[in-house]
């Protein structure tokens, strides 16, 4: 029987002109897709490929189409499984008027980083990582955030949320100039699922880059006294939040050749990451997602959910969901939102979540979760 390679719509040949330099053969050294004449797709591990067993249990993805090998995240300096559930909340003092200040250092770094197993990228970061941190924040917090841009671009930081045009981050308003140090000063408000991201020119370029974050503003209980069960479950710390289990998951791609087309998608960057080890949760404990959409070169971006349904809130703006009982949501770029579900009285197992693009979910967006007892 004999075989043929199965070619990616979006020729990985462009590989090769990377900018950090990563060589097509190098690729391939660590990725085999090859399917059969009979059409179904098998996995050929690489010579030198990292073969972990671990790796493969949860089952060929959709006929076979994954990386093959692993990124380590001790050379990216940063681990997708990590920024699950890794909230930076600041340095936290008092104001003389009794609010709370949370103070930040965010620092612009160009570093290559490994982005598929072989495959490098020359991103752009706040503070070394793809996402940045994920800035977790209450509602009518005063954010003190000092910038810092040691790099050859100038780079801004746009929080979405609500503040004063002399804090918006754009081209001529707070936009730092290599060697340049800058703060950002606003409260923080409205409480949602938010993001921010660079806005300097050309932005598709700095946005692509790397140079993005989840901001999640947890509703203040004193502020919505006739809905406290609901801001309590959100905000961070409390008894009711401590009874979920809550993930960010930001959305993004990459485009390696520079073309303008991803070859690359995932959730927190690294592709398959969690097909290949499902995310575990306990079935009886809620779940909470903080989905943000970033993807650039493509309109739409999706999340369906596999054997469930969720509640959704559009922005998380909203403590009563915006969509009940629905299984697929569909985003443009910079929109966002929080799913709410449960596996209660669901068997034991691995349930997918994914891209409904099959292009999407072929080139790294496919996960899952391992519901356990």
């Amino acid at each position: 029987m004999s075989t043929q390679p199965n070619l990616i719509r979006r020729s990985l040949l462009g590989v090769g002109l990377l900018g950090a330099g990563t060589l097509l053969g190098k690729l391939f050294s660590a990725v085999a897709f090859v399917q059969s004449s009979s059409g179904q797709s098998t996995i050929y591990p690489s010579k030198g490929s990292h073969n972990d067993t671990k790796t493969h249990q949860s089952g060929m993805v959709h006929g076979g189409n994954i990386t093959m090998g692993d990124v380590d995240p001790a050379h990216n300096g940063f681990d997708p499984r990590k920024m699950l559930t890794d909230w930076d909340v600041g340095k936290i003092s008092k104001l003389p008027d009794g609010r709370t200040l949370r103070e930040y250092e965010i620092r612009v770094e160009e570093r290559e980083i490994e982005i598929a197993p072989g495959v490098t990228y020359p991103a752009w970061t706040y503070n070394g990582r793809v996402p940045g941190p994920t800035l977790r924040v209450t509602e009518g917090d005063c954010l003190r955030i000092r910038f810092k841009n040691p790099g050859k671009h100038p780079h801004t930081i746009h929080f979405h949320g609500i503040h004063s045009a002399r804090q918006d981050g754009i081209p001529g308003t707070l936009e730092a100039f290599p060697g340049q140090e800058i703060v950002y000063e606003f409260d923080a408000k409205p409480f949602g699922c938010h993001l921010y991201h660079c806005h300097s020119v050309p932005f598709k370029r700095h946005l692509h880059k790397g140079l993005y974050g989840a901001f999640i503003i947890d509703p203040d209980p004193k502020r919505h006294p006739d809905q406290q069960e609901a801001t309590k479950s959100r905000l961070l710390g409390t008894p009711e939040n401590a009874k979920w289990q809550e993930f960010v998951m930001v959305m993004n791609a990459f485009d390696t050749n520079f073309d303008e087309e991803n070859e690359f998608y995932a959730v927190n960057t690294i592709p398959h990451e969690f097909m290949k080890r499902p995310i575990r949760v306990e079935r009886d404990r809620p779940i909470r997602i903080y989905l943000i959409n970033v993807i650039e070169f493509d309109p739409l971006n999706s999340f369906h959910l596999h054997a469930n349904f969720f509640d959704f809130y559009d922005h998380g703006t909203t403590l009563t969901p915006t969509h009940r009982t629905i299984d697929t949501v569909m985003m443009v770029q910079a929109q966002r939102g929080i799913l709410e579900f449960s596996y209660k009285d669901f068997e034991p197992g691995n349930y997918m979540f994914h891209a409904h693009q099959s292009e999407f979910l072929e080139l790294g967006w496919m996960s899952a979760f391992e519901v356990v007892v």
